[in-house]
């Protein structure tokens, strides 16, 4: 694969990388390390590898088929897509909600906004524009780019900040301190959540296919399978990479200590911000700042796209007589529509638990949890979708892969039937 190809070809995979490294990395990984040490991070490493076959079949299925997964939803019956609809509807709500409410904690620390308005109405409010407006006027081209250049500038400071905390060492535990336990009530509930959303929701698949016929259409240029799956990988096994960096940093920079991860948005941002300027130094706070909060801003921009198309597919197949990919709605009508119903879905539950004690805490762990639950239905029609008959033989995934599918399925049925056991039980 020479450069030239590979520049054509560069877009998608990076899209997704930015989308997970957002709340999965800053968030929970951070979490993760702060609260455990290193304790989960089995969870993680398993949790990257085992989902990872059902995010590159919608890569693959899309440059195979020149069409979103989507579609293969449908071929496999009309249940199928109706069910993909519901899954969608049940969860991109709180998904954005989550997204968007870190992302404001980390608009507000910022700019100081806290200083001028209420963080519910006004921050958000801002953000969400901001958002709308990038996709409706700037569209593909805008989201592209603008996930290129932040994404590498986070992923420099973040490799920087690794090294410099490995340099340094652990931080000395204070005397009186004591772990937390992964396999009590609210050590169990985090470990599912944490993997629900590591590296991202499952169901995010369709979204890879989606951006990769984007990207088709966009450069003009049709790359090979080889090509799709070398810049997908790359930007997972980036993603995968930067989740345990975020992991140590939490793990060497706080547990331990007599400090905690804030509950707040704002606050929690914060606390992120320091850990980068504790091992680079007080001079690199707004450039990390800066950093942060354009990563978030890229992922909640991603997340709106995402859902927003798959939304628009999925609605054309249902409702629209199923209208190919290369004609789409022209004047975007549907995919606008799509988007004002998200902003305004997400904006609401914002509101709702912005207010609440533990409101950011429990927005995003009831996002990570959803995800996590109906991941086994879509890890399962994703396999079958690149194993079926009609799918070209020479483009199936060979038996390493296969195997790592059934796997993965298994694991991921298995620890939600778990979860819902464990639910079940604590309500009853």
């Amino acid at each position: 694969m020479n450069l030239r190809s590979f520049i054509k070809t560069l877009g998608p995979g990076i899209l997704f990388a930015s989308t997970a490294i957002g709340v999965s990395h800053l968030v929970q990984s951070t979490r993760a390390g702060a609260n455990f040490g290193f304790a989960l991070l089995w969870a993680i490493v398993i949790a990257n590898l085992l989902k990872y076959p059902f995010f590159e079949y919608g890569s693959r299925y899309a440059n195979v088929k020149g069409k979103s997964i989507i579609d293969g939803y449908l071929s496999i019956g009309k249940w199928m897509l109706i069910l993909y609809f519901c899954i969608t509807l049940g969860s991109m709500f709180f998904v954005t909600a989550a997204v968007g409410f870190v992302t404001a904690g980390f608009m507000e620390n910022l700019f100081g906004l806290d200083r001028f308005f209420d963080f519910n109405l006004a921050t958000t409010s801002i953000l969400f524009s901001l958002c709308f407006i990038v996709l409706v006027i700037g569209k593909y081209n805008t989201l592209d780019l603008l996930i290129k250049v932040i994404g590498g500038l986070l992923l420099f400071s973040t490799v920087i900040a690794f090294f410099l905390t490995l340099a340094h060492g652990p931080i000395e535990k204070v005397d009186s301190f004591t772990s937390e336990g992964i396999w009590t009530t609210a050590g169990f509930a985090f470990l599912i959540a944490l993997m629900g959303w590591m590296p991202t929701a499952v169901d995010l698949s369709a979204w890879n296919s989606l951006w990769t016929i984007e990207r088709i259409k966009q450069s003009g240029y049709k790359p090979s399978l080889k090509e799709t799956l070398f810049e997908f990988n790359l930007a997972y096994a980036i993603s995968a990479a930067l989740s345990i960096c975020f992991l140590t940093l939490g793990a060497f920079l706080i547990f331990g200590s007599a400090t905690s991860m804030p509950e707040g948005s704002a606050s929690f941002a914060n606390k992120v911000i320091e850990l980068y300027t504790h091992t680079i130094g007080n001079w690199s706070y707004f450039i990390i700042a800066i950093a942060a909060f354009s990563i978030m801003l890229g992922t909640s921009i991603g997340v709106f796209d995402g859902y927003s198309r798959a939304l628009e597919r999925t609605s054309q197949l249902l409702f629209f007589g199923g209208k190919s990919e290369n004609k789409r709605i022209k004047d975007r009508r549907l995919y606008i529509i799509s988007l004002l119903v998200i902003v305004a879905g997400s904006y609401w539950i914002i509101s709702y638990f912005a207010d609440k004690p533990k409101g950011f805490k429990s927005l995003v762990d009831i996002a990570t949890t959803i995800s996590f639950l109906i991941s086994p239905i879509i890890a399962f029609v994703n396999f079958r979708l690149v194993m079926n008959k009609d799918f070209e033989k020479e483009a199936r995934p060979g038996k390493r892969m296969i195997i790592l599918s059934w796997i993965g399925i298994i694991f991921l049925t298995i620890f939600s039937l778990i979860y819902l056991i464990f639910l079940l039980n604590k309500f009853v």
